[in-house]
């Protein structure tokens, strides 16, 4: 009887899950709008006494997101002010949505990739995971990848979708 091969682990191929980029911890937004009056003010009074009497702890270990849903101008200094008030509890402290927050921590992630070591390989850029991976993710790693690899492919070693082959 013949043996049966792994022709995939034996072809040198190097799978890049991004999954393994993604940075724990529950994400959460914090949105200015409820501390608005009549959503379009923020009364600076008001702002700064809720600053000193918000329980910030609530934020601990967690990825805060600031946004404001009203359709209203914001002065930056709130956001600042916000900021300095969860920076000891919070994990991170970004402005944007969740969208946003996960294109920012993946961006970070993959800027500190070295990249060196794929030069010459033929890579595949997993496509199926449990977490929800953003586009942008996909799209950076891809711009940072090409220069150096022989080949990218995305989805699983035994089933890709051809991407990149360098002449």
């Amino acid at each position: 009887m013949e043996e049966i091969t792994n022709k995939v682990a034996n072809s040198g191929i190097v799978t890049i899950d991004l999954e393994e980029f993604y940075i724990p911890g529950e994400r959460i937004l914090f949105d200015i709008k409820p501390l608005l009056f009549q959503e379009l003010i923020l009364k600076e009074k008001d702002f700064r006494d809720f600053i000193k009497t918000n329980d910030w702890s609530i934020y601990k270990d967690k990825i805060v997101g600031l946004i404001c849903t009203a359709d209203a101008i914001v002065p930056t200094w709130a956001y600042m002010l916000l900021t300095l008030a969860l920076e000891p509890f919070a994990k991170r402290v970004l402005f944007g949505n969740l969208n946003e927050i996960e294109n920012i921590l993946f961006s970070e992630k993959l800027n500190a990739l070295d990249v060196s070591q794929f030069k010459d390989a033929r890579i595949v850029i997993k496509g199926c995971g449990d977490k929800p991976m953003p586009i942008n993710a996909y799209v950076q790693l891809t711009t940072l990848l090409k220069p150096l690899a022989k080949s990218i492919m995305y989805g699983e070693p035994c089933s890709t979708v051809p991407l990149y082959k360098a002449k």
